[in-house]
């Protein structure tokens, strides 16, 4: 028996305004996702994989279509539902960090859990959890500045983790990492997915991070093609 589509994407068309006219971006995409799934989208620069990726985590809306979350369209969500969406249900990881330097590694991975008025102590407590969880552990009062690069996205992986989201996004995780940093980042969010039950998606121009994933679409010209 098949599972029950976690996302259901009909008919998603996204435009955005130009000097010349209107730019459609992404063309009437259609796609289902089921729980635990796993994702790659890859495309070449210009090709709306990342429009796409921030219209699955709510940062973004559809031109036209709809996006359905566990049966419910995103385009229905109060403002303050999308917010609790995105903190809650969404672990984003970007190509870019996104650390900030003022605050120790801990703090960092802490930070989702303390912005939703979370106990402090369990916050805490759940933040050394997931960086034991990918291979920080003994790091938490580093300054954020004294780590590597490899380190600083397995931080950022570990504030996605944090609120225990259903959806992992992640926009090209080792674009900006070595051949060894890359593979351990990648390794480790194929393992997050089996592991944790986690949906995991991801943008990447990285084809060996790419075959890790059980299924991967290619965008092209804001058109999908399942491969």
């Amino acid at each position: 028996m098949s599972k029950a589509l976690i996302y259901d994407i009909q008919d998603v068309a996204k435009s955005v305004p130009g000097p010349k006219g209107e730019t459609t971006i992404l063309h009437r995409i259609s796609m289902g996702l089921e729980k635990q799934d796993s994702l790659a989208i890859v495309g070449a620069s210009g090709s709306g994989k990342t429009t796409l990726l921030h219209l699955l985590g709510g940062l973004d809306i559809p031109s036209a279509g709809r996006i359905l979350f566990h049966g419910r369209d995103l385009a229905e969500y109060s403002w303050s539902q999308l917010t609790d969406f995105r903190n809650a249900q969404i672990g984003f990881v970007f190509q870019f960090h996104h650390l900030l330097p003022e605050f120790s590694v801990l703090e960092n991975v802490a930070m989702p859990g303390l912005i939703h008025s979370f106990n402090k102590t369990s916050t805490y407590q759940r933040a050394r959890e997931v960086m034991d969880l990918v291979g920080l552990s003994g790091l938490e009062g580093q300054p954020v500045a004294t780590l590597s690069g490899g380190e600083r996205q397995l931080a950022a992986i570990a504030r996605a983790l944090l609120m225990r989201p259903e959806v992992i996004l992640a926009d090209e995780p080792t674009g900006n990492l070595d051949e060894e940093n890359g593979e351990r980042v990648a390794n480790l969010l194929v393992h997050l997915n089996k592991e944790m039950a986690t949906t995991l998606i991801v943008v990447t121009h990285n084809l060996a991070l790419a075959r890790k994933m059980r299924r991967q679409v290619q965008l092209r010209s804001g058109a999908l093609y399942e491969n």
